[in-house]
């Protein structure tokens, strides 16, 4: 059993209560009402609308003294209630302060007001007539407030950090905010804010959602934070206006959750924030890092409810996990992706060749996938520069694991294409090899493999040196991060077009082109490459010409390490955390000691084939996860993985 704190995570709602306008009693109810669910979903953190106590249309009827000191007397329930129920939450109300009226939001927590933030932007344009009610907090003068007899800090410079989890800093905003050229929140998230809430009050117009969905998604991006923004609904008063409850939550510049609109009963979304995500993004961020807050804020502590998740699916974790990070679900979504790195890895291809001066691209072609996808993307490349593809000199080496279904696949393919083929058995000359250094052909050990790769890839170059040409690189990101590679053989080329595609996403890769870049037998010879096992095809064949090596039950599945990988090298996440989530989208097709089990395999492996990754070729980055020593990932050769595989071991 594990908590949501213990792996980084802030369970957050955002709700839109029934309301109406005026009725403080009912509004207060309705409230607590959503509270109440929240805390049975074990929400730590709630968001309400923008003068949720009140109503945000009661116009002229702010200036009531009545309704001012009852939504401010409301507060002392609010926070009893929310306090019995272990819920942090965020509501909005006018408070007078100084002889003024602001419009603001009061945090509470642990059965205390901890703070009260008031709206800085003001719209008195169009339909709004903010100013004719409230003042802006550009012209607030007391840094604190009295209520009941307490003293509130009162103010824009206001966060809100968990004293129980390091990473939860809370940042407010108030609607009208977030329009602004320069929203509060950008300093706000500069000085530690990772969840930025906005309780707002924006009414419906044609395509408004749309606009108001961007402005979320993007500032959550542009701050590397989570933003929740809940909406008031339509209890409002339409004597001019509609408001449709629209609420929002975005992480990193990602909706992960939003209300239907247009609903009078109560809307609430419910989701898992990863705050401890948030903030190695900015860790990482040398952009972030740069720059500073143009103000000082003040800190308040509060500590959050932290309850234990179960592992009863009925309460799993409430946000989107990838069971293939590196592959799109969405299909569209997917074909597009595939699109664009397609076009990422010829275009890379046909600039080193526009600069060499080559107009001959020599590549060793098995019949498997990444070769398969190394010899599309160089015909594109050829393409791009207007070159006839019989400058590509295709190469297929059978030797001792060689199946007559992939030797097919590729003779086919090559010539389908129109591409040179060259076809220059190796096990003669690996046996001579084996004779010179005194190897037993019988011994099937690693030299008897690496033999077969080193072999190849002298033969590649060689035929690069006679023709001029440039050996074009098959291995993909998966097999560098494993070390799945012999050293200065598969792991050489002079220009690696795969070394940024992992495994996984290698398949739909391929997928794509037969089903949307090619057509006839072309298409049928890619399903089929598709539909074969993976297989280095280093090892003899049985006595029924069948495989005896297949590369995932030697190193494990390439969905599980191809996981670990995303989750490793892409958000820093530590074994535990990792385990936990594989276990969420997992658990169905492998057994907690499997998981367990493959980590350990990837995390050795990781660690100690570094040195391969330290000198691999040239290649394009083709997304947010790449291992080039010259790019994205530095790592000594020589580092040490004891820290990770003690963690996996505690967890067994």
């Amino acid at each position: 059993m594990v908590s949501l704190i213990s792996l980084g995570y802030v369970r957050v709602a955002v709700a839109s209560p029934a309301l109406r306008v005026a009725d403080i009693g009912y509004n207060v109810e309705k409230t607590l009402d959503v509270l109440r669910a929240a805390a049975q979903e074990q929400c730590q953190l709630v968001l309400l609308p923008e003068l949720g106590i009140t109503g945000y249309s009661c116009a002229d009827l702010f200036y009531q003294s009545l309704l001012l000191s009852e939504a401010q007397a409301s507060l002392g329930r609010m926070a009893k209630e929310s306090g019995q129920l272990g819920i942090a939450v965020v509501v909005g109300l006018p408070l007078v302060v100084d002889g003024r009226i602001y419009n603001c939001a009061a945090f509470i927590s642990g059965g205390a007001i901890l703070g009260i933030v008031p709206k800085t932007y003001l719209p008195t344009t169009n339909e709004y007539y903010e100013e004719r009610w409230f003042t802006s907090a550009k012209n607030v003068r007391s840094s604190v407030v009295q209520i009941a007899g307490i003293e509130i800090p009162f103010g824009t410079d206001l966060l809100f950090r968990a004293t129980n989890l390091r990473d939860c800093v809370i940042g407010i905003e108030i609607c009208e905010d977030l329009w602004a050229v320069h929203p509060p929140s950008g300093d706000l998230a500069l000085a530690g804010a990772t969840l930025l809430l906005n309780p707002s009050a924006s009414d419906e117009l044609l395509g408004k959602s749309e606009y108001r969905r961007e402005l979320v998604k993007q500032q959550s991006a542009r701050c590397l934070a989570a933003y929740l923004y809940a909406g008031a609904g339509p209890g409002e008063s339409t004597t001019d206006l509609v408001f449709g409850g629209h609420s929002l939550i975005a992480e990193n510049g990602v909706i992960l959750a939003e209300t239907e609109r247009f609903r009078f009963a109560t809307q609430m979304v419910i989701v898992d924030i990863d705050v401890q995500r948030l903030e190695h993004e900015r860790i990482k961020n040398s952009t972030f890092s740069m720059s500073t807050a143009n103000k000082i804020f003040r800190t308040i502590g509060f500590a959050l409810s932290d309850p234990v998740f179960s592992e009863d699916k009925s309460n799993s974790l409430r946000c989107p996990i990838a069971r293939t990070p590196f592959v799109p679900s969405d299909l569209t979504q997917r074909a597009k992706h595939c699109r664009e790195i397609f076009a990422i890895q010829s275009t890379g291809l046909a600039k080193r060749l526009l600069h060499t001066g080559t107009r001959t691209a020599v590549i060793g072609v098995s019949g498997g996938l990444d070769s398969t996808l190394a010899l599309l993307v160089t015909t594109q490349a050829y393409n791009i520069l207007g070159m006839s593809y019989d400058g590509i000199l295709a190469v297929t080496m059978p030797g001792f694991g060689t199946t007559n279904r992939t030797r097919n696949n590729a003779e086919r393919l090559t010539a389908l294409l129109g591409t040179t083929l060259k076809v220059i058995p190796i096990c003669d000359a690996v046996r001579q090899h084996f004779g010179d250094i005194g190897h037993d052909e019988q011994v099937h050990d690693i030299t008897y493999e690496n033999a077969q790769a080193r072999e190849r890839t002298q033969i590649l170059m060689d035929l690069a040196n006679q023709t001029n040409g440039l050996v074009i690189g098959t291995g993909d990101l998966s097999e560098l991060a494993l070390g799945w590679c012999t050293y200065n053989g598969d792991q050489m080329s002079m220009y690696n077009v795969n070394g940024g595609v992992p495994k996984t996403l290698v398949r739909y890769l391929v997928e794509w082109a037969a089903e949307s870049e090619f057509t006839g037998e072309v298409s049928v010879v890619l399903h089929d490459i598709c539909a074969t096992p993976i297989t280095p095809e280093l090892l003899p064949l049985d006595t029924d010409n069948t495989l005896q090596q297949m590369t995932e039950k030697s190193i494990g599945p390439y969905e599980l390490h191809d996981f670990f990988l995303f989750n490793v090298v892409r958000y820093q996440f530590p074994p535990h955390k990792i385990f936990f989530l594989a276990k969420q989208v997992f658990s169905q097709d492998y057994t907690e000691e499997e998981i367990l089990q493959w980590m350990s395999v990837f995390y050795q492996r990781f660690f100690s084939q570094q040195f391969k990754r330290s000198a691999v070729p040239d290649g394009p980055k083709v997304g947010s996860v790449a291992l080039s020593p010259r790019g994205d990932w530095r790592m000594p050769s020589d580092a040490s993985a004891a820290l990770w595989i003690k963690e996996i071991e505690e967890i067994q």
